[in-house]
């Protein structure tokens, strides 16, 4: 007998590291010669790249300045042979310098680690015996939390830092995966799942390949990594919301198994001839979320997505900090300048109230509830809540009773080193809704200009997948991914269990 394995879709990954170089900004002089200065920049206490550090090369002809991206990378491109003076400054750490001799056509690869440049003083020592509680500032005078160990200092998990600095730390969280195991067909002939169309894990697995890390086990979720590409399947016949395609094909890691793949594709819309859209743009604006590839990428992505709404559909802005807000009461798109000014305006500052941020956007989308629209809150965050409601559990419960409005919910996660996907996914999960993770503009202008359509627009709810084995030819099976989307036989007929969501071309 053969074993038999789900898979959500079929799709062979191949993934590479890409290193980008950093913004190039010369000033006084250009080059044109055939060589080059390039490397990675990282931070010496917790080995991760730093954003934003000026790099000047200067030569007896002048000067050219350029910054690294958010993978610490940074190049200088078509220089000519000869001596370079090289240095590298960073609000915060202590500057670096070097001469360089460069050759004809050479490629000089320079990767610098920065060391920081830290005041420390013990605060207090009782009662730790492993470790000392402490205080630490950076040149800019603030004070921080930290702990200082035996070996040197890392961060606490509730530590304080501002946007440009906690990056540099990582206190990410992320729910544990226990693999689905095999199951005898006979005694348990019905594998019973609901659909799950997010794709967060991939864009975010990509992040850490890029800067040359392994990402966290628990980090890569299958069903995501097969959710993120496009498989072209026929549309769906006559009032059908979806059509369901099916393949099998040998198991590559073992001959004794095959791979079962079963895809839905949802009905294309006319978005022009669609509903209404009522949005509320829910935008974390902490302290945390300072960082280039943070809130100033949440801008471009919301302004993406408001060029692309159509003049029937309305938008409010609501903010949270050290408390929530309303920046702009809900909007008809026919004002989008109005729209865009609002998010231009949004800075970074404060610790992080995220679910009173929930409660007051759910009030507003409900207050401006479009019958028979789509009515949907969308929250921008690196889910690093901590004031108020923050824990897994609150948030959970506080989404499943707001989404009894009849609100829909869509989570955009950006960042490193403080990220919570735990809480984000917990969100998507329990509250009607979908999840992103925007690690870069190109992944940004996919998601709000392409994906997010789809999302807005939801076709078919609490979908759930069932299939039946016939033990005269299949022995045991297993479902790969969908851990955390694995139901009971029961809930299958059970319209109270609640299942994932459909979107227009999902």
């Amino acid at each position: 007998m053969k074993k038999i394995l789900i898979f959500s879709a079929a799709s062979i990954l191949l993934l590479t590291g890409i290193i980008v170089a950093g913004n190039k900004n010369p000033k006084q002089i250009s080059f044109t010669g055939l060589s080059s200065i390039y490397g990675v920049i990282t931070d010496s206490t917790f080995q991760t790249p730093l954003n934003k550090v000026d790099i000047e090369i200067t030569t007896e002809k002048g000067i050219a300045q350029t910054t690294s991206d958010a993978l610490g990378t940074y190049q200088f491109e078509k220089l000519e042979a000869g001596k370079y003076h090289i240095t590298i400054t960073k609000k915060g750490y202590i500057n670096f310098e070097k001469d360089i001799t460069l050759l004809e056509k050479q490629q000089f690869e320079l990767n610098i680690t920065l060391e920081t440049q830290l005041e420390i003083t013990v605060l207090d020592e009782e009662n730790i015996p492993e470790s000392k509680s402490v205080k630490y500032k950076k040149s800019d005078g603030m004070a921080y939390n930290a702990v200082d160990k035996s070996t040197g200092y890392s961060a606490s998990p509730n530590a304080i830092y501002d946007g440009d600095y906690s990056e540099n730390y990582n206190t990410e969280s992320y729910n544990t995966i226990q693999e689905n195991i095999f199951k005898k067909v006979i005694g348990n002939p019905l594998s019973t799942f609901s659909i799950d169309v997010d794709n967060a894990s991939y864009s975010n697995m990509r992040r850490y390949i890029n800067m040359g890390q392994t990402p966290p086990k628990d980090a890569v979720r299958i069903e995501e990594m097969v959710n993120y590409f496009d498989y072209t399947y026929a549309q769906p016949k006559g009032d059908d919301p979806f059509s369901i395609n099916y393949e099998m094909s040998e198991c590559p890691w073992n001959s004794d198994s095959k791979l079962i793949m079963v895809g839905l594709q949802g009905k294309d819309i006319d978005y022009k001839e669609a509903n209404p859209s009522n949005l509320v743009f829910l935008i974390d604006v902490s302290g945390s979320m300072q960082s280039e590839n943070k809130l100033p990428l949440v801008k471009k992505s919301l302004i993406a997505l408001v060029d692309n709404l159509n003049a029937h559909d309305k938008v409010a802005l609501v903010v949270y900090a050290g408390a929530a807000g309303e920046v702009l009461p809900s909007t008809n798109c026919t004002n989008k300048q109005i729209i865009k000014d609002a998010i231009n305006n949004l800075e970074a500052g404060g610790s992080t109230a995220g679910g009173a941020g929930i409660k007051l956007a759910y009030s507003i989308a409900v207050k401006n509830l479009i019958e028979d629209g789509n009515n949907r809150v969308i929250l921008c965050s690196d889910g690093d809540f901590n004031v108020g409601t923050s824990s897994d559990a609150e948030m959970t419960r506080l989404v499943e009773e707001t989404r009894k409005t009849g609100v829909f919910i869509t989570l955009c996660g950006f960042g490193m080193g403080n990220y919570k996907d735990s809480k984000m996914e917990a969100i998507a999960d329990n509250g009607n809704g979908a999840y992103y993770y925007i690690d870069n503009d190109k992944e940004a202008k996919k998601v709000f200009t392409t994906d997010m359509r789809g999302t807005l627009f939801t076709i078919a709810k609490d979908v759930k997948i069932q299939i039946e084995f016939n033990p005269a030819i299949v022995e045991e099976y297993r479902l790969i991914g969908y851990e955390n989307r694995v139901l009971q036989t029961e809930d299958f007929d059970n319209d109270k269990k609640d299942a994932g969501e459909l979107g227009a071309g999902h």
